[in-house]
């Protein structure tokens, strides 16, 4: 079984996803596309010599009878509609964060899925499938370093321009740790805080930049997470786990070492979408190969949608009162244990 594919958003990451589908991965082939933007819907087909149909909206390509699931790279706040039709018709459904811009958002497609009654959706949380992070939830798993007691890791570009606002720092950059974390220790959390540490002078006048944010969750372990948009340096992923009889650390991005003027050193990556290329292949792969061999994708559910989207909202409130705020979640339904 070959599964036809069909891409609700033609952008920069749709064309991504696009190419490693027809040009990386086994199993599957694009067969419909649609965008806001026709042309650019008719521009990817043409591009990538597609044997697809282009659709008016993503209404007519869900309901498709040619199509088995949908890829949703469109705008953040249309995700939710293609989402929920997707569901409604029955066709499995990759979707890039977020899976709704709100946490009520993203607890309508739990309901609709359970409603289903069977897990149709995959979110893009693509660090899942990073091999350093597999690495850590393998030693965490297997109690290498005893029970995890605290982590401490950084999110760091070197960059970010004037479009992006301190409450971005949580809902597009921390969002990954979020999701990552709590799938690394498989714990709940119960408390956000945020705190502030001396303005960067590379920041926009509006953006408070860096951020750390202290997440505490449910078993008691403590999470000190900086974010740090405008670090200059590079792009600069870091987590450290600390247990009650070791310490594990993600391995640096692989690099050759270089003796040069005087100096040892290594390189470090400037761009983000290089860090992850592997694993944004990987995570599409197992999306393909879960439903052709067990029906069901077997990824980051709705429900760890949900979970992000809460403890996100926590972060921004706790952002703006200064205070300790908590994660208070829903009960969760049987179809995600």
């Amino acid at each position: 079984m070959t599964l036809k594919i069909g891409v609700i958003g033609t952008g920069a990451i749709g064309r991504e996803h696009i190419r490693r589908i027809t040009n990386n991965l086994s199993g599957a082939t694009i067969v419909a596309v649609t965008d806001v933007n026709a042309e650019a819907a008719k521009a990817a087909v043409d591009n990538y010599k597609l044997n697809a149909q282009v659709f008016p909206d993503d209404k007519t390509l869900i309901e498709s009878g040619g199509v088995d699931a949908i890829l949703v790279t469109s705008w953040g706040p249309a995700h939710q509609q293609s989402v929920m039709a997707g569901i409604e018709a029955g066709k499995y459904v990759f979707c890039e964060k977020p899976l709704a811009t709100t946490a009520q958002g993203c607890m309508e497609i739990v309901q609709a899925e359970v409603r289903h009654g069977k897990k149709l959706v995959q979110v893009g949380f693509m660090r899942r499938y990073d091999q350093g992070y597999q690495q850590l939830k393998q030693a965490i798993d297997s109690k290498f370093i005893g029970e995890p007691l605290m982590i401490r890791c950084a999110h760091r570009n070197p960059e970010v321009d004037d479009k992006y606002t301190t409450d971005m720092a949580i809902t597009d950059t921390l969002v990954h740790e979020i999701d990552v974390l709590h799938w690394l220790v498989n714990d709940d959390y119960k408390s956000v805080q945020v705190a502030y540490p001396k303005k960067t002078r590379h920041a926009s006048s509006h953006l408070r930049d860096p951020q750390v944010v202290t997440l505490e969750t449910q078993g008691g372990i403590l999470i000190n997470a900086e974010i740090f948009v405008n670090c200059k340096y590079g792009y600069d992923i870091q987590c450290e786990v600390i247990g009650e009889e070791g310490v594990v650390k993600l391995p640096e991005v692989p690099s050759i070492t270089f003796r040069k003027e005087a100096q040892l050193g290594t390189h470090i990556l400037m761009d983000w979408k290089q860090r992850f290329l592997d694993a944004y292949d990987r995570e599409l792969q197992d999306f393909i190969d879960s439903i052709r061999l067990s029906g069901e994708p077997q990824g980051p559910t709705s429900w760890d949608g949900y979970i992000a989207a809460v403890t996100a909202d926590a972060c921004v409130r706790a952002q703006e009162s200064g205070r300790q705020e908590s994660v208070e979640l829903g009960e969760k339904p049987t179809l995600y244990k």
